[in-house]
């Protein structure tokens, strides 16, 4: 049998004398492989651990051609160093991955629901399972189930196996890695699960602490089941109740009556913006017949604090008032300048090329048919425009007319 590196035979370990083998540099990316590790190289969907080589950043781990490559922030050379891990990244994957373990264990022999795949993500994690949908009432008794286990405190150990030897044990495997040879890890939940696996694992099933199903969603014709384990839990209720505490102050509410309170705010909201659109309309309206009012046959208005949208509403109600002339409207909100021709309901300019030229002098594009042309520019050069406007040759157009 291979010899385990020291994640594997001590997972508890967190420094480690060690010497830097070989190094390299592959994309910009320097690395090394070293003589031993307590790095957990990246696989069986756990995550990669991180820490330092000598004071360097450890930034990845990763198995290539069969070495484990440190990534690092930079060099080094080949020689002796201490390596660090990082040990509470670590410990965290150490309570997901055993808890997925036992979670797999437990939704297999006691509901029938066959794990296909893991994913320990930064902050939730999930199993898919070979089922088509899950009822509430069978996830209260699984997350029971396991925390049950949890209390039990079963003892979590590990060993390896000839691959002769894996027949005549109860192991629960999804299969071995393509081109796997020689030994086999195993993890043994005490009387609830043998597996094979070469992640990092508690001693007991006590150190998950308590585990958390999140919610499921269809995939594959099966069901993803996300959930958190141990430190991860209490960290995301100090998040919610951090949330909920600002909200009970923002909504002047309890925690029971935040979902209607702002469900209140929500319709009050709504209520708002619909009085706000009629009044925009109301005011589109308004500024168009001020338009259409005005002296000359070339009208110009600019809206601050406006966009295309209202340009347009301004621009079609003029379409329809019986006048020659056309209206040239821009407006800038958020810092973005926009612009607007619209030709009178009498008019026979032609809009889109008029509309062309004024987008070409303001650096920007548009497009428009009919009796409109919209677009985008820097209203830097307005004033050119509008003398152009003013100057150019056709029906319709001669002297400006300003409209506030």
């Amino acid at each position: 049998m291979s010899a385990p590196r020291a994640f594997e035979r001590e997972p508890y370990l967190t420094e480690l004398s060690v010497r830097v083998a070989e190094t390299g540099i592959e994309n910009g990316q320097p690395w090394a492989v070293l003589d031993d590790t307590v790095l957990y190289p990246e696989g069986g969907g756990q995550p990669a651990d991180r820490g330092l080589l000598g004071g360097v950043p450890v930034l990845d781990v990763q198995v290539v051609d069969g070495a484990i490559r440190h990534l690092l922030a930079s060099p080094v050379s080949e020689g002796p160093f201490e390596l660090q891990l990082d040990w509470n990244r670590r410990f965290d994957h150490m309570q997901q991955h055993t808890a997925q373990h036992l979670l797999t264990a437990v939704a297999a022999d006691r509901l029938g629901w066959e794990t296909t795949a893991f994913h320990l993500g930064p902050e939730t994690c999930d199993v898919e399972l070979a089922v088509a949908s899950v009822g509430a009432g069978d996830l209260l008794r699984l997350e029971d189930e396991v925390a049950a286990e949890i209390r039990a405190a079963r003892p979590v150990t590990q060993r390896r196996v000839r691959p002769d030897e894996m027949g005549s044990l109860p192991v629960r495997s999804r299969g071995l890695p393509e081109g796997h040879e020689g030994d086999v890890r195993l993890v043994e939940i005490e009387g609830i699960d043998l597996n094979t696996c070469g992640g990092t694992h508690l001693r007991a099933t006590s150190e998950i602490e308590a585990l958390k199903l999140l919610g499921t969603e269809k995939l594959r014709g099966g069901t993803r089941l996300f959930f958190v384990a141990g430190g991860r839990i209490r960290r995301r209720l100090g998040g919610h109740e951090e949330r909920s505490g600002r909200l009970r102050v923002l909504l002047g509410a309890p925690d029971s009556g935040l979902a209607e309170a702002v469900e209140a705010k929500l319709a009050q909201l709504s209520d708002a913006l619909k009085a706000l659109r009629a009044a925009e309309e109301a005011l589109a309206d308004a500024k168009a017949e001020t338009l259409a009012a005005g002296e000359g046959p070339v009208v110009e208005a600019h809206f601050d604090g406006y966009d295309l949208a209202f340009l347009q509403r301004v621009g079609k109600r003029f379409t329809t008032i019986g006048v020659p002339g056309i209206a040239f409207l821009t407006g800038s909100k958020d810092g973005a300048g926009a612009f607007l021709l619209a030709a009178g309901g009498t008019s026979t300019v032609d809009v889109r090329s008029l509309g062309a030229a004024v987008a070409d002098v303001l650096g920007g594009r548009g497009g428009g048919s009919g009796k409109l042309f919209q677009g985008k520019g820097s209203l830097a050069a307005r004033k050119e425009a509008l003398g152009m406007l003013r100057e150019r040759p056709g029906p319709d157009v001669s002297p400006l007319a300003s409209v506030p």
